[in-house]
């Protein structure tokens, strides 16, 4: 297909959580919609669900590729755009919960036997 109204880096655009689609606005008042899955399934085209209009969404498709299997498990990544430019935080999350099991001995070292 060559007739896009517009090429649009996949960091322009707005990811919207509940809808679970990376947007961006439509001269017709509407907005163009591509979900991670589309993405993830080398699909690059935005369209419009209110008009004949499409985008092409410039990505880099390894970014996408383990979504699949994640959003199957219902756990998708969260490495999105957002309107003010900031990550979810799902790695600050991780890293929050790790630092939350990590246990801390009272300093005594114990010998660990390896075999040999």
């Amino acid at each position: 297909m060559g007739a896009y109204y517009d090429e649009i880096e996949i960091e322009d655009m707005a990811w919207d959580p509940e809808k679970r689609v990376f947007h961006y606005p439509c001269p017709c008042g509407d907005r163009f919609e591509i979900s991670r899955k589309q993405l993830a399934d080398y699909e690059d085209i935005a369209t419009c669900p209110s008009c004949s209009l499409i985008i092409r969404v410039v990505y880099d498709p390894l970014d996408y590729e383990d979504d699949d299997e994640e959003d199957e498990d219902g756990e998708g990544e969260s490495e999105e755009a957002e309107d003010d430019g900031d990550s979810d935080g799902s790695d600050d999350d991780r890293f929050e919960d790790a630092l939350e099991n990590l246990h801390i001995s009272d300093g005594s070292v114990r010998p660990i036997p390896v075999a040999a």
